[in-house]
């Protein structure tokens, strides 16, 4: 038996070969070499080499057929890779992208694309206000940039139903009104905005779109792909525009394993991918999390396990747009023989809506009104209500603070909070947690891993859609600069030149062609100020009013001066709040009579003809003392009378 030859040939250099001293030593053929690594000195005679020691390796041969089938593969994985390269880059045609919302920010989503004759208005969305707001409940785009598309043709087109994309809708319709094409889901609940603003007649501007079918509005085509996302009935836009295809992504993430079985349509990514994609808009949500975002359905199976350890009643609170999952719970409720009560009036219009639509397939006979829970027993209620991000109005706190007319809390009670704070929340949920925990229930938020998964898109379904389209450019959207940052790096990783990738923020316009992609000029953009409870706009001077009052207080001061001897009549009434204590007052007033009476004496006689001018030097005087005393920029407003 012969040995094995090391992966180099030479047994000599393999420091695991032994050589076997016992062995017979084969002779060698004629014309044979004689082996020298055997013949050692001393032993004066020369020995036969191993007749396979000296054979050839088996080297493939490479012939120019071989050379040119690898020449051919190497063309072909070249434009697997590359698809973008059969586009006509001799093309004229451009399109320019502005995002007005929902960059910079997570939220308050609205973009415009536009040719030179067509533009479609994508999403329009509201988002949250910060704590410094005061009085101000959602915020909606500045809308002043689409009063400037009135020479072209104007479409809005909505990707799903959540308030980031379809919130600022009734807003945009007292200003401007155009065609939209939506899916049902999503135009069933902007027409619920619609006629609580009054404007029910403007459902005549509504198109009902069908997936996988093209829509020709003006020189584009636009197709909804649907996708997989935390709201029924989500998609992503293909879009055919003179300069080229456009992908938008709007929100998402890949489940493999949706509550409803209707997978996201990644058949139809790869069809555009395959034509040749000029750039891809893709959500940046997620885009620092590794892996893949969960599927839906393991919510389902915490909630197995919370209604068995519930012994009295379930209290489940989630975003009233993420049907999936109150269908989830609502089946977890008949399932455990409970009843079923739904609170609050955007979960009750969702639910009623998603019914009539088929999506939620739950039978009269499992709800009850609000009135009709204390005839049950504890464990037979299920109450899926408002409230996950601690909202002041919303019935979840108002049962936590003991207002809710029809629910008390009771400490057999389980409270299920199935959702993450959105970014700017999060005190306020704290807080709602707080007041659960004192009113003795039991709370379930974060301590179950999987009572809430995300319908954003993890790094790993973010690099599936850049390689089944793989654009020549990519512009991350839907998100702030932290987000859009690192899904450029995503992308980078995934192929696309860095050259071809830019970050935008609200307000920039990109224009893209065959050949290029750049930023033009910055357009207005910015957020304006809604008041709930009565759906009017609040002004911006109105909001800074507040925060000046919250931040640093107010000085009022009311004066009588003679214009005679340009002194002050009487004694002047000055009033401060949120500036000085109580006890610091008298001192206070007398500081700023004093210089009130000094800037008096300066003035010479015609300054006094115009008390606003006079408002204005005492304003000024005040304020400067105030910085340099106190270091606060307090709201003054001197009200002067010049006789």
């Amino acid at each position: 038996m012969q040995d094995k030859p090391t992966p180099n040939g030479n047994r000599r250099n393999n420091p695991n070969h032994k050589k076997n001293t016992n062995r017979q030593k084969p002779h060698h053929k004629q014309g044979d070499k004689p082996n020298h690594a055997e013949n050692r000195a001393g032993t004066g005679n020369k020995k036969p080499a191993n007749k396979n020691r000296n054979k050839r390796k088996n080297v493939t041969t490479v012939n120019e057929t071989m050379h040119a089938s690898l020449k051919e593969n190497a063309i072909v994985k070249d434009a697997i890779m590359q698809p973008w390269k059969q586009m006509d880059i001799s093309s004229k045609g451009k399109i320019r992208f502005t995002p007005l919302g929902g960059l910079g920010e997570i939220g308050g989503n609205m973009a415009v694309l536009e040719t030179e004759t067509t533009a479609i208005i994508i999403d329009v969305g509201m988002s949250f206000p910060d704590e410094t707001m005061h009085g101000v409940d959602i915020l909606v785009p500045d809308f002043s940039y689409l009063h400037t598309l009135k020479d072209k043709k104007v479409f809005i087109i909505i990707t799903h139903g959540h308030e980031d994309h379809i919130g600022a809708m009734p807003y945009l319709f007292k200003e401007l009104k155009f065609p939209i094409y939506a899916t049902p889901l999503a135009l069933a609940m902007i027409e619920n905005k619609f006629n609580e603003h009054g404007l029910k007649a403007d459902t005549k501007y509504f198109n009902f779109v069908t997936l996988r079918k093209q829509y020709e509005l003006g020189d584009m085509k636009i197709e909804w792909m649907h996708n997989t996302h935390s709201i029924i009935d989500a998609c992503s836009l293909a879009i055919e525009t003179p300069a080229g295809i456009i992908v938008h992504t709007a929100d998402f993430k890949v489940d493999h394993t949706p509550v409803d079985n209707y997978t996201m349509d990644l058949r139809r990514y790869a069809h555009y991918g395959e034509k040749g994609v000029l750039c891809l808009f893709s959500d940046s949500t997620n885009s620092h999390n590794p892996g893949f975002t969960k599927s839906e359905k393991v919510v389902g199976k915490t909630f197995d396990t919370l209604f068995e350890l519930a012994k009295g009643r379930v209290i489940m609170s989630t975003f009233s747009s993420n049907v999936h999952r109150i269908f989830q719970a609502m089946q977890r409720g008949v399932k455990f023989g409970r009843k079923i009560c739904v609170i609050g009036r955007s979960m009750e219009r969702n639910v009623e809506i998603n019914r009539a639509l088929g999506f939620v397939d739950i039978a009269d006979k499992d709800f009850i009104e609000v009135h009709e829970v204390p005839k049950y027993s504890d464990h037979e209620v299920l109450i899926v209500t408002t409230g996950s991000q601690g909202e002041t109005m919303a019935a979840l706190n108002r049962m936590a603070t003991d207002e809710h007319r029809h629910i008390k809390l009771k400490p057999s009670d389980t409270v299920i909070i199935s959702a993450s704070a959105i970014p700017g929340n999060e005190a306020s949920v704290s807080g709602l947690l707080n007041k659960l925990m004192k009113a003795g229930v039991t709370v379930r938020y974060r301590e179950f891993a999987d009572i809430h998964v995300s319908g954003h898109a993890g790094q790993e379904e973010q690099k599936l859609i850049l390689r089944l389209i793989q654009p020549k450019f990519f512009l991350p959207v839907h998100g702030e600069y932290n987000h859009i940052a690192k899904h450029a790096r995503t992308a980078i990783e995934c192929g696309v030149d860095e050259r071809n990738i830019l970050l935008m923020g609200d307000g920039d316009q990109v224009e893209i062609t065959p050949k290029y992609l750049k930023k033009v000029k910055t357009v207005k953009s910015g957020k304006t100020y809604i008041d709930n409870q009565n759906n009017m706009t609040i002004e911006n001077d109105v909001v800074l009013d507040r925060q000046k009052l919250a931040e640093d207080g107010i000085i009022n001061i009311v004066a009588q001066v003679s214009q005679n001897n340009q002194k002050i009549v009487g004694k002047p009434v000055i009033t401060t709040h949120g500036l000085v204590a109580e006890k610091e007052l008298k001192k206070f007033q007398k500081e700023i009579e004093t210089l009130i009476e000094t800037l008096l004496l300066t003035l010479k006689p015609e300054a006094l003809k115009n008390h606003k001018d006079i408002e204005n030097l005492i304003r000024n005087t005040v304020r400067k003392h105030v910085i340099r005393t106190k270091k606060r920029y307090p709201l003054i407003i001197p009200t002067i009378f010049i006789i």
